[in-house]
């Protein structure tokens, strides 16, 4: 059995008719909404989701090398500073060259990560519970310290000075 359905397709020009024909199978195999998927988007069916195609050589070297971009893990998730609990306060050894004891605290910040931060200037007056702002700074001479500490805010006081 044939059916002729017509298909109106609207462009921005002009609207257009096209006739397709169909050869509809016997009664539950196949719809003829299923046959005019499968005739028009072959290979793609209603859950069909799109996939990027091969390129070609020509469309490669005008893009250059496809790399993933990966995310950096920061641990104040983009915000410029953050508050956070100290958990412990500890000295860390710097890289080879320099040989100062830095003072570091490990804080627990308000997106619930735990991360180590570092004290900037001479002596402060951070114990266990005390609430600091930090903002991420990359200490050169510490792997994996990624924050520091404001001084004059919260719990951590201002340089005193000499």
């Amino acid at each position: 059995m044939m059916n002729v359905i017509k298909f109106f397709s609207s462009s921005a020009r002009s609207l257009c008719v096209k006739s397709t024909v169909f050869n509809l199978k016997s009664s539950g195999q196949t719809s003829l909404l299923q046959q005019f998927i499968n005739l028009t988007m072959p290979n793609q069916g209603i859950g069909y989701i799109p996939q990027k195609s091969m390129a070609t050589l020509n469309g490669m070297h005008k893009t250059g090398p496809f790399f993933k971009k990966r995310k950096k893990p920061r641990p104040t998730d983009g915000n410029p500073q953050m508050k956070g609990v100290v958990l412990k306060t500890f000295v860390k050894k710097p890289k080879k060259p320099n040989s100062a004891n830095r003072k570091c605290v490990r804080v627990r910040l308000s997106n619930g990560r735990e991360a180590i931060a570092y004290i900037p200037g001479e002596g402060h007056n951070l114990q266990e519970h005390s609430i600091v702002l930090v903002r991420p700074e990359n200490v050169q001479d510490l792997p994996g310290v990624r924050l520091a500490c404001i001084r004059g805010k919260y719990d951590l006081g201002h340089v005193i000075k000499k």
